[in-house]
């Protein structure tokens, strides 16, 4: 018995991963946008799209911050540029976060 939940659990787990959420798949289903702060935003509330936003920003901020420091400017900077460069490169349907509205490009 203790064996059959110990492989009822893995199987569980691996479904969980077999499943996690991937950026360019959450742009193309429109759950994610990219926003004027050069953050990645949720379109949709949620659990897995909050936190992919989550992890993908944590990642976005350590770069920026590692940029802001190499050369020697503001984070604020930083991250407005990233946005204007995020939002030239999303595509066409994709979302993105104008004066506070969700709108497709």
């Amino acid at each position: 018995m203790k064996i059959l939940r110990i492989t009822m659990l893995s199987a569980l787990l691996f479904c969980s991963a077999v499943f996690a959420l991937e950026l360019g798949e959450a742009k193309q289903n429109g759950l994610v946008g990219e926003q004027e702060n050069g953050y990645l935003g949720a379109v949709v509330n949620r659990s897995d799209v909050l936190e992919l936003v989550g992890e993908i920003n944590v990642k976005r901020k350590a770069k920026y911050i590692e940029l802001a420091k190499k050369n020697n400017i503001a984070l604020s900077q930083v991250e407005k540029l990233a946005a204007k460069k995020a939002f030239e490169k999303t595509a066409k349907g994709h979302y993105v976060k104008y004066d506070g509205d969700w709108v497709k490009k």
